[in-house]
């Protein structure tokens, strides 16, 4: 088992910005951590620089408290899987998973008997003596997969391995991956684009962008409590509303306005809800989740779950559910209904905003504020 040290690490490869900057972030043993980000967000950068693939320019890398400056990649004792497999071409399925068990010395009894067991777990058995050739993508990148986890390393990179499959073979190769993971001693780190995967697969995320590390949470943390506007839009599928509100004070009670919405449109919040304190500017960024918006429902009013109405512009069909776009003035918001409630484009609906569930942001910079 092997904890993972970031300290201070950046790295720049020319460019108007450093690729990774100043980055601090530890993985504990035996821990599932997957980065996610957009592309150029310095994710694979990070993944290199721990597998001494890249040497970083500032900062140190320890893995299981050893410092890792200087330390050649094949010294790690870190087994790595591709965006790409890369197989060897002229070994079988077989003598590709056994290649890096046989590496450490292991007899032959030993080795075959962990190539089974990995081959089983995922769905080789009957292709042992095939070639890559002979193998489809989803197959070349199980056997990669497989090969690595053969080894049981102390860590275990991923570069996007699931990138390259189709939806249905992605899910199936995830949560083999992530059973694999459960019955081994390593700590696994995997990169990804894909929020949904991260969410998915992380026992925590850290979320990168530009080369900083913006958060780092269980999927649960960076979802409900986004540090910042950047990660509350990047994490979640459809994307949180974002409504840039004026925060109005009447005697002991608040109101927000959207901005740049007819005069009549706003509501109450009420006691114990929203930042605290409030943003002296008299502005802030309400962050509403789709499914936190909901179509009220006669004798449900709730003060945390104030009623506004809005028009129904676009629905789409999603199997259980209807992602429904509305119009609240000017601002569009996507809401999550089940696809069993009636509703019609153009209707006007009276909607339920649950602002207990909101995030809250400061205009100016982006940050999340302390909620009540």
């Amino acid at each position: 088992m092997a904890e993972i040290e970031l300290r201070g690490i950046s790295k720049s490869f020319g460019g108007s910005r450093p690729a990774v900057a100043g980055l601090d972030l530890t993985i504990a043993p035996r821990e599932r951590m997957v980065v996610v980000g957009p592309s150029g967000s310095g994710k694979s950068t990070l993944l290199r620089m721990i597998a001494g693939l890249e040497t970083p320019d500032s900062g140190l890398v320890r893995i299981a408290g050893r410092d890792m400056t200087g330390i050649p990649p094949h010294r790690r004792d870190i087994a790595m899987v591709f965006q790409n497999p890369a197989l060897y071409p002229y070994l079988s399925v077989f003598d590709n998973l056994a290649f890096g068990i046989r590496a450490r010395g292991l007899d032959r009894n030993q080795v075959r008997a962990r190539v089974n067991t990995v081959a089983g777990l995922l769905g080789l058995d009957g292709m042992l003596e095939r070639r890559p050739s002979e193998l489809s993508g989803g197959e070349r990148q199980r056997v990669a997969i497989g090969r690595a986890i053969a080894r049981r390393p102390p860590v275990l990179l991923c570069d996007e391995p699931f990138s390259n499959l189709d939806p249905p073979l992605r899910a199936a190769l995830r949560e083999e991956v992530a059973e694999l993971h459960r019955q081994s001693n390593s700590t696994l780190v995997l990169v990804t684009h894909d929020q949904s995967e991260a969410l998915l697969l992380g026992d925590r995320v850290a979320v990168l962008d530009r080369g900083r590390l913006l958060q780092v949470g269980t999927p649960r943390e960076v979802y409900d409590h986004p540090a910042s506007i950047t990660v509350a839009i990047f994490i979640g599928s459809p994307p949180i509303n974002i409504i840039s509100c004026e925060v109005v004070r009447e005697g002991d009670r608040t109101r927000l306005h959207p901005i740049a919405a007819e005069r009549g449109i706003g509501w109450g919040v009420a006691e114990g809800i929203g930042p605290r304190p409030w943003p002296s500017s008299g502005r802030v960024e309400i962050g509403l989740r789709p499914e936190s918006i909901a179509i009220r429902r006669e004798g449900e009013d709730h003060p945390e779950r104030p009623v506004v109405e809005a028009q129904v512009r676009r629905l789409e069909f999603n199997g259980p559910e209807i992602l429904a776009t509305l119009a609240l003035g000017p601002h569009r918001l996507v809401a999550r209904f089940p696809s069993e409630i009636p509703v019609r484009e153009r209707e006007t609906l009276r909607i339920a905003i649950d602002l207990r569930r909101a995030s809250w942001f400061e205009p100016e910079t982006g940050r999340a504020l302390g909620r009540g």
